[in-house]
């Protein structure tokens, strides 16, 4: 098969994924065929629900054929999940459910069937349960990677936070010289590999102004000699003030802006963008993208959510 199949996890059963996921299908000329990793029966009752007819397929992923694999018609993968109603609230209750969607999607790219993977909204609240950061940490540890990344990207800018899910609070004592120039590399080197581009990246100071009334400043003890030996091979530039460095004359400069702390920079980036850029787990042993927004309880059902982000994530999977 000329174009591997898109590989899709249709997370928490409870959310807009099959809404915005039965949207996305609208796309023109998609090459990849797609196959999904869903509960046959809610996939069933939402399509019906929301109003949307498409034809599937159905597979054992045990014995799943790559030549066996439709493009122009929806490759389900069943795994059980049951639901006494079309949408219910969310809980705990699909736990288990989201870690069989995961274990198998997972044998299915050892097989070497793919390596594009996407992943709907997951309610990290009750998925995770505190035992991680993220679904970035969960897929890091379930595929046994170290070295690893969240870029939150936009053709017109990226953004990745150094520390991803934590508290303001333990921000500083969670970065240093090691994790911010092995993130940096990790995230040239898909630029250049997978993007074909040589990016511009600027890095934002951790401190307001990069300027601190501690004796200790974090942008002249760890930020600047990062940049100053990643500089030998990498077009970079910082520490930079955080406050002034989104500026439309200042971000177009860059075609990447390094973060210290969640907010820092995914507040502006969101800010400009909304729902125009998808998050991109780099590092793993695929491409791992997920829809740039949650689960979206509040919309659940309305049939009037944007499928913008999930269709950038098809869009970029699609070669």
């Amino acid at each position: 098969m000329k174009n591997k199949p898109i590989l899709i996890v249709a997370g928490e059963p409870n959310s807009i994924f099959l809404e915005i996921f039965f949207k996305s299908l609208k796309l023109k000329n998609i090459k990849s065929p797609i196959i999904l990793i869903v509960s046959l029966k809610t996939f069933l009752v939402q399509m019906k629900y929301l109003r949307f007819n498409y034809k599937y397929i159905l597979h054992d992923y045990k014995n799943l054929e790559i030549n066996k694999i439709k493009k122009n018609i929806i490759n389900i993968i069943n795994v059980d999940y049951d639901s006494k109603k079309i949408f219910e609230k969310i809980s705990k209750k699909s736990k288990k459910y989201i870690e069989n969607c995961f274990d198998v999607a997972l044998q299915i790219i050892k097989s070497g069937i793919t390596n594009k993977f996407i992943n709907g909204p997951i309610s990290k609240k009750n998925f995770l349960d505190k035992k991680y950061l993220g679904i970035t940490e969960y897929l890091a540890e379930k595929t046994q990677t170290k070295n690893y990344a969240m870029l939150i990207y936009n053709e017109k800018l990226s953004v990745s936070p150094i520390t991803t899910h934590i508290p303001l609070s333990l921000v500083s004592r969670k970065i240093s010289k090691n994790s911010i120039i092995n993130k940096i590399k990790l995230i040239d080197n898909f630029y250049r590999d997978i993007l074909k581009r040589k990016p511009k990246i600027a890095i934002a100071g951790m401190n307001p102004h990069c300027e601190s009334i501690k004796s200790y400043n974090e942008d002249s003890e760890i930020l600047l000699p990062c940049v100053k030996n990643l500089r030998k091979k990498i077009n970079i530039i910082g520490p930079l003030s955080a406050d002034t460095l989104f500026l439309k004359d200042n971000r177009k400069k860059y075609d990447i802006i390094i973060g210290m702390y969640h907010d820092q920079v995914l507040t502006p980036m969101k800010t400009l963008f909304e729902y125009n850029a998808i998050n991109i787990t780099i590092g793993l042993p695929f491409i791992r993208i997920s829809p740039d927004h949650g689960p979206n309880e509040n919309m659940i059902g309305k049939n009037i959510s944007s499928p913008q982000s999930l269709s950038k994530a098809i869009r970029f999977l699609d070669y």
